[in-house]
């Protein structure tokens, strides 16, 4: 199916529309797994020794959670210890779900999760991340906005969520740049006014949004907020203070599982993307298209998940310099936290000194 120019199956706008049946989604989601998955765990309910797993996903069933998908129609779950599997579809708010007990681990940020703990006090702890960068972008059309630099944006009419105004505002201070210089935007989460030229530029992700503008045939540009002064981790793994006293080789096994089934997601692309489109994302409407799921998981295994890092210590780590550049990227967005209060990367330390192949 072509797609047409106001089609805006995005983040964002799948977000907007979802948010307020969240809480029913997550209540009615947590049985067991949905009917439409393959949870190898299903036929070993019996063989497990750390029960039922639950995973918040941080939004719909597309390719953004391609290693959760291998790692769950590969058994992998499973061959970690646990009995069944049920992975919960976003948006919510991942970081409540996780806070109080309706999933054992949640995907996130570390500024959203960073600002649970700091300003509510959930008791919450970072212990590996997918995406060693975040994906956030100002996008913009070559022929408009063009903005290629952050001095760029200055003078321009910028369309911005109200999630995230802070993180915005966040983006100009690490630039040096007064919100007096840009105009501010309230964004319907739509790219519409993008592609009508009348903003000049979008918060968008480079792995949806831009990948969708790019499809309708316009020529894009991105300004990564990784690369311009506000570097942080994304699709990040969360679980509780307690989880992590209690049950520290629950965090371990799953930790295990995540990462074979990212290697598995970046090794075979159109896998991971056709398990995204023809079973656990196959009931969604509109539906997912497989071009567009093939490029988005072929750029996230290549921009956000690979890096240097990964390459000397394996998925899922996170630097001392990477955690260090996170927090001063947090106070730059007004949240106040150190980075013992953030991270606990003890579990995967752990994990890749018993196990070293899983760096390989």
């Amino acid at each position: 199916m072509k797609l047409a120019a106001r089609h805006t199956r995005t983040r964002n706008t799948l977000r907007f529309a979802a948010v307020a049946a969240a809480a029913a989604l997550v209540l009615a989601a947590c049985g067991s797994s949905s009917d439409d998955e393959p949870a190898a765990s299903d036929t070993a309910a019996a063989s497990g020794d750390l029960g039922a797993l639950t995973v918040q996903l941080s939004w719909i069933k597309n390719a953004e959670f391609a290693g959760e998908f291998m790692a769950d129609s590969k058994g992998y779950y499973k061959d970690a210890g646990f009995s069944s599997v049920n992975l919960l579809t976003g948006p919510v708010a991942q970081e409540e779900i996780v806070a109080t007990g309706k999933a054992d681990f949640g995907l996130s940020n570390a500024v959203s999760t960073g600002a649970a703990i700091a300003n509510s006090q959930f008791p919450l702890k970072i212990v590996g991340t997918t995406y060693q960068k975040n994906p956030f972008s100002i996008l913009s059309l070559g022929d408009k906005g063009n903005i290629k630099t952050p001095q760029d944006m200055i003078g321009k009419k910028i369309g911005v969520q109200d999630p995230n105004l802070s993180l915005f505002k966040a983006l100009l201070k690490a630039n040096n740049i007064d919100e007096d210089q840009v105009t501010i935007v309230p964004n319907g989460f739509d790219v519409a006014p993008l592609e009508d030229k009348k903003i000049d530029g979008l918060v968008a992700y480079i792995t949806n949004e831009s990948l969708l503008v790019k499809g309708h045939g316009f020529d894009t540009v991105d300004l990564p907020f990784a690369d311009n002064g506000l570097p942080f981790v994304a699709e990040s793994v969360m679980t509780t203070d307690d989880i992590l006293k209690k049950s520290p080789e629950k965090v371990k096994a799953f930790l295990e599982a995540e990462i074979k089934g990212w290697k598995d997601a970046c090794t075979d692309i159109e896998g991971g993307a056709k398990l995204a489109v023809d079973v656990y994302g196959k009931d969604i409407d509109p539906a997912l298209e497989l071009p567009k799921e093939i490029e988005q998981a072929q750029a996230q295994c290549d921009d956000l998940v690979n890096s240097d890092e990964t390459k000397a210590n394996g998925l899922f780590t996170i630097s001392p310099a990477a955690i260090a550049a996170n927090i001063t990227s947090l106070k730059t967005a007004g949240i106040d936290i150190t980075a013992d209060q953030l991270f606990d990367m003890g579990p995967l330390t752990e994990l890749l000194k018993e196990k070293p192949e899983l760096t390989k």
